[in-house]
């Protein structure tokens, strides 16, 4: 997600002891005199991040010690505002080494990032410990009420207060010291644990020679296989750990054996015992995290990160925790049950294993629903999905997306597009659609450069998408899953999240808000991919041109809740695994494997030598510690919100103009409880969560009735 100045304090950073570069043949400093001052990617290489990173932050500790050193009593403007804009040139340098190397990295890259963590990590420190800075800061803040500041501004104020507090500026002494060191270690950390798992990644094929071994998949994947074995100058096919390669092997593959193999190769990684383990890295930033909750008086990390959250205590965690556990835990049961029964009437090797799950319950789902996920892939070409979401978003918000081919893009799969709102230029949106060995797994959204309008001076966003879809094979164009299409619409909601917001300061802009909160806008977004309305509109066969059958929609829908209990289960059970590392008041002993197990609810327990933690990078390296639960808790806001959309119409312009307005344009500038309200005219409520995963009835229309 973004990286503002506020958030650097947490940040995780790197860089290598190069030689000295000059500034003026810095493409990284210089003026970016490119279309929408977008990064001139083609000038800039590896040589030139540590110079500008250090040439930057000299600048950011001056224009610090400026607001710091002058004689004029603490304002807004003058405190507040100034120390916004004091790390411009850092923020923007910073944004495209970090991103940059989390989508198109290199080992001379990652060794930048891993040693370049103690210079930025202190710079925060200097910042975010500086106690003449506070002084100015806390007169203001206890002020706050007196000085007739804008709702936006009070929000920041009481931000920028907070967030100095909760970085260790009231500590003492060896505590201040220990602090900041503590800081540092953990940037470090969580960059090498990320490091580590996408060398696990990339050191794990699974090479197939026997066609019979490929039994079972549909033949667009062993098309991909195909292709990829080509790529690497091999015979057969060759499966990745990257998930449009896995993913099908274990839902499709008949070779259980093979299917064994994958699946314990990517649940081992950072588990291994070998150069890229995790064990030793978790257990001591759980230890350090701890550590740094104690200093600052908190009984564990837990406590520490939830005081700054929507839900605000452990103890309110527990109980939404337990709420849906209750809930769901029967449901998640009966889905065990059923696909075990269903596995050994095709008479499957008991007990079943966690390789065979998605094998079997794939299988019944065919029988169940007569559905086929592979049946709706060629209705979902991937330039068509996007148009769809185009599409959507000019019909919502009146957006327009146009490819922008005179911005340079970092790799020839990335496309560019200048978004506007009418004649409003409102953004550039990058598009990075397909796995490779220099990018890591999954999906996200993240931003070059974020919005703000300090002093009228209007800065549009540069936007990021990042995913992992199918590729293209021979002339045959990218197919995605239903799930893909799921995860474009997810993405998408937070990177209009990030565009259409409208705030004064970086960091109350776009997707600056509590990290509970910040899955509404993509969340909600999801809802939309089961509506025959929307389906209608894109999903067209990429042969024939005919829209996708009413029956195959149906069949969507129809499935829509199916394993509800059980995924609701597995999302919990991850949300507990997280609070159960950060509520540790003492260090971790043995492997993380067994400190798994020992906190897991799954009713599928994992073979020996497996382990999610050691690839957990969400909460060890992607800033969710303590906050897994946040998708969750955002279901409940998703759902709530589309139950006014469903109401009010999918394509209603009024409802999309409210929720624009009463929460995608605002950002981060108001508690995110006010925004739900100002838009629901209420509190959130679960019900409709409940409704939609089937734990409770529907209610009945009147025409039902």
């Amino acid at each position: 997600m973004k990286k503002q100045f506020t958030t650097l304090l947490l940040m995780t950073l790197a860089a290598a002891a190069l030689p000295a570069f000059g500034q003026s043949a810095n493409p990284l400093l210089a003026e970016w005199k490119t279309p929408h001052q977008t990064p001139p990617f083609s000038q800039i290489s590896n040589e030139h991040f540590v110079p500008a990173m250090r040439e930057a932050i000299k600048e950011a500790e001056a224009n610090v010690k400026k607001i710091v050193s002058q004689k004029e009593a603490p304002t807004f403007e003058n405190t507040i505002a100034a120390l916004e804009k004091a790390s411009e040139k850092l923020e923007r340098v910073s944004g495209v080494l970090f991103n940059l190397n989390e989508c198109n990295t290199n080992a001379e890259m990652q060794q930048i990032v891993l040693q370049m963590s103690p210079e930025l990590t202190r710079f925060s420190n200097s910042v975010s410990m500086n106690e003449k800075l506070f002084a100015r800061v806390k007169a203001l803040y206890e002020r706050r009420n007196e000085l007739g500041l804008t709702t936006e501004q009070l929000t920041l104020l009481e931000k920028t207060y907070k967030g100095f507090v909760q970085n260790g500026v009231n500590l003492a002494g060896r505590d201040k010291k220990e602090f900041a060191k503590n800081s540092e270690r953990l940037s470090e950390l969580s960059q090498q644990m990320n490091q580590n798992v996408l060398g696990d990644n990339n050191e794990y094929i699974l090479h197939v020679t026997k066609e019979a071994d490929l039994a079972g998949l549909p033949e667009n994947v062993k098309a991909a296989a195909r292709e990829e074995a080509r790529e690497r100058k091999m015979e057969g096919w060759v499966f990745t750990l990257a998930y449009p390669s896995f993913g099908p092997f274990l839902t499709y593959a008949d070779n259980r054996e093979l299917r064994r193999e994958i699946w314990t190769a990517y649940n081992s990684r950072g588990n291994r015992g070998n150069s890229h383990d995790n064990n030793e890295i978790i257990r001591e930033m759980t230890t350090l995290r701890h550590r740094q909750a104690q200093l600052l008086g908190y009984e564990t990390y837990c406590q520490y990160v939830l005081s700054d959250r929507m839900c605000e205590t452990p103890q309110q965690l527990s109980e939404f925790f337990t709420q849906l556990l209750n809930a769901s835990y029967p449901f998640a049961k009966q889905d065990l049950a059923a696909v075990t029964e269903f596995a050994k009437k095709m008479g499957a090797e008991m007990p079943l294993q966690r390789w065979d799950f998605s094998y079997y319950s794939e299988k019944l789902k065919q029988q169940k629903y007569d559905f086929d996920e592979e049946q709706l892939r060629p209705y979902f070409q991937l330039e068509k999905v996007r148009q769809g979401i185009f599409d959507l978003y000019g019909r919502l918000y009146g957006l327009s997306f146009k490819p922008a081919a005179g911005i340079e893009v970092y790799h020839p799969d990335v496309t560019a597009y200048e978004v506007y709102d009418g004649s409003r230029f409102m953004g550039v949106l990058y598009l990075d659609m397909h796995p490779r060995a220099s990018k890591r797994s999954g999906a996200w959204m993240t931003e070059f450069r974020g919005q703000s309008d300090i002093e009228g001076n209007q800065i549009r966003p540069l936007i990021q998408v990042v995913c992992n879809f199918s590729k293209p094979v021979g002339d045959k164009p990218a197919l995605l899953s239903f799930d893909e299409v799921e995860t474009f619409m997810h993405e998408f909601g937070h990177a209009m999240h990030g565009m259409l917001t409208d705030c004064t300061y970086p960091s109350t802009s776009g997707t600056n808000v509590k990290r509970d909160f910040v899955e509404l806008p993509s969340q909600v977004m999801e809802n939309w991919c089961y509506e025959p309305q929307f389906l209608n509109t894109f999903a067209k066969h990429y042969q024939t041109g005919d829209t996708i059958p009413g029956d195959y929609i149906k069949k969507i829908k129809a499935a829509e809740k199916y394993l509800a209990g059980w995924l609701c289960l597995r999302q919990l059970n991850l949300g507990m695994i997280d609070m159960a590392y950060h509520s540790i008041t003492s260090p971790i002993e043995g492997k993380m494997e067994a400190f798994e197990l020992e906190h897991s609810m799954d009713l599928l327990p994992p073979p020996a030598g497996t382990c999610t933690s050691t690839a957990f990078t969400h909460i060890f390296a992607g800033g969710y510690a303590s906050g897994y639960y946040g998708y969750k808790w955002a279901e409940v806001l998703d759902a709530d919100v589309f139950s006014k959309f469903k109401q009010a119409g999918i394509f209603d312009k009024a409802t999309a103009e409210a929720f624009r307005r009463e929460i995608l344009s605002k950002g981060g500038s108001q508690h995110p409880s006010v925004l739900f309200r100002n838009f629901m005219g209420r509190d959130p409520n679960i019900n409709a969560l409940m409704t939609r995963c089937g734990f409770v009835e529907e209610p009945k229309t009147a025409a039902e009735e």
